[in-house]
């Protein structure tokens, strides 16, 4: 294991653990978002059928021809539902688009739920009829994964079991599928997605189909990120690095271009933004506001913060 870019944890033994195995699995895990930002969780309780069958449904939607992918692009939504044409988003940093495509669900709540009218009915697509059903089935999966790696977060920062658990009960997660095509002539300057950091809480990602993930170490290294069969990687985003004072990194990462002679090579990645509701108050934690570290940022909400990054990077006007 000495070679691994990112420490590795077992969500089973917080989840089914003993006291002991529970406290073992807190320590790593915070130690590994202090130190790192990134983490390899195995044991994670989302099925391996689950995860092939959207990644088959994803190609599938994929390869449909640009004029019917279009039709399942909706103007208004910020890209947060549905379709976002190839070369749109751009990090915030840079102003070339991403060399990627992607398709957005969402969270999904009863008509007469009190934030419905926050959460656009996700996009179906009858070209792909399996592919939104499936994405639903696997957003409840990560969710569920989700929850349990914020209780042990939660447990490290000391604020008891249930600190996140009212904030992102029905939250602002985003599952995302991303194709990055094959490149076929020589990039202007982006590569498959630029150096970023992500907007959320936690993202989880689910084995892409190609390399490429790079992180930023704390020496200025990019390292690559290759993890084992079965394995999510899951990392800090901004939202909880806010929250936490900068404790908690939210690590700079990227995708990288493949060799030359695997330009042909398409890359499809699934990850998993989870955010809390929009009304969450990301006001650096009391605990996390010291005499040596004052705090570093402004209150905001969650649902603020979304709007102000989604400027940033370009798919909100």
């Amino acid at each position: 294991m000495a070679n691994r870019a990112i420490p590795l944890v077992d969500l089973a033994s917080f989840i089914n653990g003993d006291k002991a195995q529970r406290a073992a699995f807190v320590k790593k895990l915070g130690d590994a978002f202090h130190n790192v930002g990134f983490v390899g969780v195995i044991n994670h309780g989302i099925s391996k059928e689950l995860i092939s069958n959207f990644y088959k449904y994803a190609y599938e939607f994929f390869h449909l021809p640009t004029g019917i992918k279009e039709q399942s692009e909706i103007k208004g939504l910020a890209g947060q539902r549905g379709y976002t044409s190839f070369g749109k988003e751009h990090a915030k940093q840079s102003k070339v688009g991403d060399l990627k495509e992607f398709f957005q669900i969402g969270q999904t709540v009863a008509a007469n739920h009190p934030m419905k009218k926050l959460y656009p009915d996700n996009v179906t697509v009858a070209e792909a009829p399996d592919f939104a059903a499936t994405g639903d089935e696997l957003y409840q999966a990560f969710e569920s994964a989700g929850t349990a790696l914020l209780e042990a977060i939660s447990l490290h920062l000391d604020l008891g079991l249930d600190y996140f658990s009212d904030k992102i009960k029905d939250g602002n997660s985003i599952l995302r599928a991303i194709h990055y095509p094959p490149i076929t002539q020589e990039p202007a300057s982006a590569i498959r997605a630029e150096q970023h950091e992500d907007i959320n809480l936690i993202t989880l990602l689910v084995g892409a189909s190609a390399g490429g993930l790079q992180v930023l170490n704390m020496d200025n290294e990019w390292l690559d990120v290759l993890p084992e069969e079965d394995e999510i990687v899951v990392n800090v985003g901004d939202m909880l690095q806010r929250l936490t004072n900068d404790y908690l990194k939210s690590t700079t990462h990227r995708v990288v271009n493949p060799p030359r002679e695997l330009w042909h090579t398409p890359r499809l990645s699934i990850p998993f933004f989870l955010h809390p509701k929009h009304d969450m108050d990301l006001t650096c934690l009391k605990d996390c506001v010291t005499a040596e570290n004052s705090a570093n940022y402004e209150p905001i909400t969650a649902g603020e913060y979304l709007d102000e990054r989604l400027r940033e990077i370009g798919l909100k006007k």
